[in-house]
């Protein structure tokens, strides 16, 4: 895992507004927020970002709009090391927003505003087409078109570049994407949205991915929160136990994860247990701090772990 990775994402840019509560309220029901306060977000720019921390070489397609918020993000990312070259600012669109109702549990509940996100073109894939032939990973998530993340992933597939998706949020996916994709990462949620099997164990996490593996994606990585991922590959079938912390906030553990992930997988995907069990260290700390970027960790603070 020596040798540093060129990662390019396609995905979505959020500002998270982050209203923290006891619990979600009943129907009809008004409730008090103990507090408030906002973080970047946005599958796509959390993954970019663990991507980043963890030292990867890590560029990103995408669009904010023409706001206070796109300007914000436009310098988290760039702060963080990502090259924004491919980043479009849209006079016609918002920057994209998540509403986080973030209970006293840990657990979260999201609302999306996808703004800009929902306007990446054609053109702006192709405008990447170098960035997307220099990377080892191209990486997409469901907060984008699925359209876009398909041809994002023939542009990857024509220069030789492994393709990773993130189906989240969870939603059907086309067999033409599924069979774009060399390995898929989906947690319990959404692989039950995309096999329909109820996963609650290692048993029926094998299930799922079987079911994947015979739509056509030879890898598999499926997270289960507590109790770990269980990665199904060619060579490597296995649970992988996840780290035990007291959480404070999931927000973003899955972005880490994945980010985290593919800062040092291997081309042939040959070290996937050691870049799972880095991924799970990456995400076990994240969910110890409040909002999701701001909770990525450096890679000196997973190695040290």
């Amino acid at each position: 895992m020596a040798d540093q990775k060129s990662v390019v994402f396609l995905g979505s840019i959020n500002m998270d507004v982050i209203l923290r509560i006891a619990r979600l309220p009943k129907p009809g029901e008004t409730i008090a927020m103990t507090d408030f306060h906002t973080a970047g977000g946005g599958k796509g720019a959390n993954q970019a970002v663990a991507s980043a921390r963890s030292e990867a070489i890590t560029s990103f397609v995408g669009r904010v709009g023409a706001d206070e918020y796109g300007k914000t993000m436009l310098n988290l990312l760039q702060t963080s090391g990502i090259n924004t070259d491919n980043i479009k600012v849209d006079s016609k669109s918002v920057t994209g927003q998540a509403f986080i109702l973030l209970q006293k549990s840990g657990q979260n509940s999201i609302i999306i505003n996808g703004g800009a996100n929902q306007k990446i073109k054609k053109q702006d894939i192709f405008d990447a087409k170098e960035k997307i032939a220099a990377a080892d990973f191209a990486v997409s998530q469901f907060e984008v078109s699925m359209e876009r993340i398909e041809e994002f992933f023939i542009a990857a597939k024509d220069a030789g570049v492994k393709t990773i998706l993130n189906p989240a949020p969870a939603k059907k996916a086309t067999q033409k994407l599924l069979g774009l994709t060399d390995l898929i990462v989906p947690n319990e949620i959404e692989a039950q949205e995309l096999t329909g099997v109820k996963i609650t164990d290692e048993t029926s996490a094998k299930k799922a991915a079987v079911l994947l593996a015979d739509k056509g994606i030879a890898n598999v990585v499926i997270t289960l929160g507590s109790l770990g991922a269980y990665c199904y590959t060619p060579t490597f079938k296995k649970l992988i136990p996840a780290f035990k912390v007291k959480v404070l906030d999931t927000t973003g553990a899955g972005d880490t994860f994945i980010g985290a992930l593919c800062s040092v997988l291997e081309n042939d995907l040959g070290n996937i247990r050691e870049a799972v069990v880095y991924a799970s260290r990456a995400a076990s700390l994240a969910v110890q701090h409040l909002g999701a970027i701001p909770s990525i960790p450096m890679k000196k603070q997973i190695m040290k772990r």
